[in-house]
């Protein structure tokens, strides 16, 4: 099987089926104010409501539902820097298998917080010392555990397109999807959910500017990388695409741009002012482009995917206090 087709529209169908009734059906809001701002008629699909914050749930607990019977007893081990940590982590306890999280110990308080409430073990690390990957995979082997990467794995994949396959499902045709891209796990499966259902509909992913590895990939055709970068959506801090997640984005992707810290500060802000929704800054990466003019589309029909909520609000003075 060649990479492109690693994962297939039938894979987020039957990924659709599996978390059915498990993970919520997210609502999809509208605002007069966005369609009258950008000519045309915008749906927000909103994952912030999902259970643990942020679409990360439906990928893990769809990965999580089909592991062997002693995988499940053995248990499983991610790193993350906290969405997939907690959607791992409760996907784990619904199901009963033990957890482990490798996370950096700058990762937000509120996001460490709630993966031990779901009974998971974290492992904390220095992002500058240690490299993650190769941490989990190290203790994977020591203790006989699964390793579940965040984005970079065919179920994980099928899981998060479920995200745009219920959005085309509520709102019909589509002309323009924007998504967030970190390690193209969310971008890749909505990508393939869009061009199954909608041919025609342009899919184009979004990342911080200051975290452009993935933009740059796809516009060289060759993995590009990213050490640390100091943005503010810490969802995008991931090093590059991965050996699943990057033909899926060439192949069905058509076009990947990038918001700078400002136009991400001033989207958070006007979301919840305007749309009363507490949006993470990785989360609003796919409407910043929108709503900063980065992505012009008069006239269309546009997906925006808001992919998590899971914001430290100790923080928000000083995130907000800068101006923007």
């Amino acid at each position: 099987m060649s990479q492109t087709n690693s994962v297939t529209i039938t894979d987020v169908q039957a990924a659709q089926e599996r978390i059915l009734g498990i993970a919520h059906r997210t609502p999809v809001l509208t605002s007069r104010m966005v369609n009258d701002r950008t000519n045309s008629q915008v749906f927000f699909k909103c994952e912030n409501f999902q259970r643990t914050g942020a679409f990360k749930f439906r990928g893990a607990y769809n990965a999580l539902a089909q592991l062997s019977v002693a995988q499940k007893q053995t248990g499983v081990i991610t790193y993350s820097s906290g969405n997939h940590a907690q959607a791992i982590a409760l996907a784990g306890k619904l199901l009963n298998i033990p957890t482990t999280i490798v996370m950096p110990d700058d990762a937000p308080t509120v996001k460490q917080t709630a993966t031990r409430g779901y009974g998971a073990e974290i492992i904390l690390y220095n992002r500058q010392e240690a490299n993650r990957e190769e941490l989990a995979q190290s203790l994977a082997s020591d203790r006989s555990l699964t390793l579940i990467p965040p984005y970079d794995h065919p179920h994980v994949v099928a899981g998060q397109g479920t995200t745009a396959l219920e959005l085309i499902q509520e709102v019909g045709e589509l002309d323009l999807l924007l998504v967030c891209c970190g390690g193209g796990g969310l971008l890749s499966g909505c990508a393939i959910a869009a061009k199954a259902l909608l041919p025609n509909c342009k899919v184009i992913g979004v990342e911080p500017a200051l975290a452009d590895d993935a933009t740059r990939s796809f516009h060289t055709k060759t993995l590009q990388t990213v050490k640390n970068p100091d943005t503010i959506a810490d969802g995008a801090r991931t090093p590059s695409l991965g050996k699943i997640t990057f033909p899926l984005v060439l192949h069905y992707v058509d076009d990947m741009v990038t918001v700078s810290e400002e136009a991400i500060l001033r989207t958070m802000f006007f979301l919840w002012e305007r749309l009363k929704i507490v949006v993470e800054p990785t989360g609003v990466l796919a409407a910043a482009a929108l709503l900063e003019g980065v992505v012009t589309a008069p006239e269309s029909r546009i997906g925006v995917i808001i992919s998590g909520g899971n914001v430290d609000l100790a923080q928000v003075g000083k995130l907000f206090s800068g101006g923007f």
